[in-house]
């Protein structure tokens, strides 16, 4: 069975929260533990680069956080792996005060080094839910966006 790079990070990141771990876990034990589950070494090395890439410089990617009337435009790589959907999901985020500006860029960077072809929006909720999760001070933004990850939609969505 193949597995994405988000495969192993959204089970580490659901093995982590109900075991109420944290990130600083040693990487040498998570790396064992995630190749003892089934997930492929490749796989597992991106995860975990990723995971350190995320926690390496909170001020990530950008020295300055865009300002509350910034604009977001797209660069033609992101256009290119972030479709209309993904990008109206950001959007939405953002407006529902989810998403800050300057989370939205590190969800934007986190999304793009997945390295996937394409990206979809279950993918953009579970990015932005681990970012989310690594920041401190966003309890409630985290509680949001966990509800919009795992909740069921019975019927169409108006």
């Amino acid at each position: 069975m193949t597995h994405s790079v988000l495969d192993v990070l959204m089970y580490l990141f659901e093995a982590m929260s109900e075991q109420g771990q944290d990130e600083a876990t040693d990487h040498a034990v998570l790396r064992q533990e995630l190749l003892r589950a089934g997930f492929g070494e490749p796989e597992v090395d991106r995860a975990l680069d990723w995971l350190e890439d995320l926690h390496d410089d909170p001020d990530r990617p950008f020295p300055e956080a865009p300002g509350p009337l910034s604009f977001r435009l797209y660069g033609p790589i992101e256009m290119s792996r972030l479709d209309t959907a993904c990008r109206g999901y950001l959007l939405y985020l953002e407006e529902a005060g989810i998403l800050a500006p300057a989370a939205r860029e590190i969800v934007i960077d986190r999304l793009m080094a997945l390295g996937a072809a394409e990206i979809d929006v279950e993918q953009v909720k579970w990015v932005t839910l681990m970012v989310l999760y690594s920041q401190g001070g966003q309890k409630q933004a985290f509680t949001r966006m966990e509800d919009l990850v795992f909740e069921e939609h019975d019927g169409p969505v108006n």
